[in-house]
């Protein structure tokens, strides 16, 4: 496969301040990806790079396997073929939704500006607004219209920042998937710019964890979620708590929880201090099991309830139950563990 994008130590510095570290991945065509990471963590930063409109101070960025950025070199936005759908959509409010879609295609002919039209309108369901204006429309149109006019000159890479942020929660997710099936049918090179790893889920191939600016791992959402490179991906991705062991043997970690057995990375000894990633669905709901914890907190989730339980020492871990068990803050319920794969980083 082509690969479409590649940045390779890539760095932005603002003054003084470094907030793009050294940060390496690759997409292939077709390919989409996702920077995720909280806010201030240099995600956006790193997309308006790549769009052209921030300059590295050093590394570089490559579309197509031409150099589009590097100390020195700073190819104009315009020259790089890159499409962008903003938080806000940007629709032009005083265009109609085909001509919003065309705005972009001023360089083809008034035939091939329809055929394309056409093309776009079918992919996103909307044949039947195309004389509307945008505030006819729902948010849900509205971003699907911002992202076909973006796909509309056939950019070398979409590039998307928060473009779900100002929407429903219940919506975002559902409208990220929809987002990843309409791009896949037209074979468009994506990256999403996100807080919201669940959106990440829904739509990227890989995801990119920053944090500070630094590139924690590149891998897929269920790599990141049950291989994660180091404490803070764990601590990010997902739910769960980290707890204090030392290994014991080749396949067991000793917590206040208990001896904790299943596969252990091979660079860890007997011996070692460890800190254990517990998720909670390593943790079953058993009314007969010896280990009784205490519910400190409990939050429903309609099927089920996420509880919090309290260790001998005063540590807590989540244990994810059917709703139908209903245990009241305070009372004793038994768990088991049952975790196949152990995530555990040395202390340091």
């Amino acid at each position: 496969m082509k690969i479409q994008l590649e940045v390779n130590n890539a760095s932005i510095t603002y003054g003084d301040k470094e907030v793009v570290n050294r940060v390496s991945f690759n997409l292939q065509k077709g390919d989409i990806g996702s920077l995720l990471g909280p806010s201030g963590c240099g995600k956006t930063s790193l997309l308006r790079s790549i769009a052209g409109f921030e300059p590295l101070s050093s590394g570089e960025i490559c579309l197509q396997g031409e150099s589009v950025a590097r100390p020195g070199r700073m190819l104009a936005p315009e020259k790089r073929r890159v499409g962008m759908v903003f938080q806000d959509f940007a629709l032009y409010p005083h265009l109609t939704v085909a001509d919003n879609i065309t705005f972009g295609l001023r360089g083809l002919s008034k035939k091939q500006q329809q055929a394309r039209l056409v093309e776009l309108l079918k992919l996103v369901d909307l044949e039947h607004v195309a004389k509307h204006y945008p505030h006819q429309l729902s948010g849900g149109q509205q971003q699907r219209v911002a992202l076909v006019r973006a796909m509309a000159p056939r950019p070398n890479i979409l590039l998307l920042d928060e473009p779900f942020s100002g929407l429903d929660v219940e919506l975002r997710e559902q409208l990220a998937r929809e987002v990843r099936e309409i791009l896949k049918r037209d074979n468009i090179t994506a990256i999403l710019v996100t807080h919201d790893q669940l959106e990440a889920f829904a739509m990227a191939d890989f995801i990119g964890v920053l944090g500070d600016g630094r590139l924690h791992q590149w891998a897929t959402g269920y790599d990141l979620y049950h291989e994660p490179a180091d404490p803070f991906v764990a601590d990010f991705i997902g739910q769960g708590v980290m707890l204090q062991g030392t290994v014991k043997g080749d396949n067991s970690v000793d917590t206040a929880l208990g001896v904790v057995e299943g596969e252990l990375s091979a660079n860890l000894h007997d011996g070692d201090r460890v800190k254990l990633l517990l998720r909670p669905d390593d943790l079953l709901h058993d009314d007969d099991s010896l280990l009784q914890l205490k519910v400190v907190d409990k939050a429903f989730r309609g099927a089920e309830y996420l509880y919090t339980l309290q260790l001998s020492d005063g540590s807590h871990v989540l244990c994810m139950v059917q709703s139908h068990h209903d245990h009241a803050i305070g009372q004793f319920i038994g768990v088991r563990v049952h975790a196949d794969h152990l995530v555990a980083f040395p202390t340091e």
